[in-house]
């Protein structure tokens, strides 16, 4: 009995150690946001807004998403893989990786001043920071699969830039 629980016990401090902290800042994007994102084959896409700046000697990352409102209905709720998947990087470093912690915007032509949620990163803020433009990736993947006996087909998202227009 004494064993099963210090094994529960051990599993349960692992999997802790595994997850990250939820991001508690919020702050609005700055003027010029880097902005960036995709398409997918079906039509409709994604936009994603990075701003990068100090925060206690650290480099915060903030952001949001926004998707089409006209898209195919085989592409809704692939978003946390999507997101899941990305990234942003910072000169040499990778900021972080899965940026499910940013919130759902409307699809805007600019998204300067959204209400952004930021996550404070281990990276300490260098000089020269404040001139550097993040980079965010998201790589290619096939988001739906569909198939019977008569053949199938794939709904694939790339990244061509801004992707989820106005409308």
């Amino acid at each position: 009995m004494t064993r099963q629980i210090l094994s529960l016990l051990g599993a349960t401090i692992a999997l802790a150690a595994c997850t990250v902290a939820d991001p508690t800042v919020v702050t609005r994007l700055g003027a010029n946001p880097v902005v960036s994102g995709g398409t997918y084959s079906s039509g409709g896409g994604v936009s994603i807004a990075v701003d990068v700046r100090e925060n206690d000697g650290k480099t915060m990352l903030c952001g949001v998403w926004a998707q089409s409102r006209a898209q195919s209905v085989l592409t809704k709720r692939v978003e946390p893989k999507l997101l899941g998947s990305a990234s942003v990087s910072f000169g040499d470093s990778v900021l972080a990786r899965g940026l499910l912690f940013m919130p759902e915007v409307d699809p805007a032509p600019d998204y300067a001043g959204q209400e952004a949620r930021c996550l404070v990163t281990e990276r300490a803020w260098q000089a020269g920071d404040e001139s550097r433009r993040p980079q965010i990736h998201i790589p290619a993947q096939v988001v739906h699969v569909e198939s019977d006996e008569m053949g199938g087909f794939a709904v694939t998202f790339r990244q061509t830039g801004p992707g989820a227009g106005e409308s």
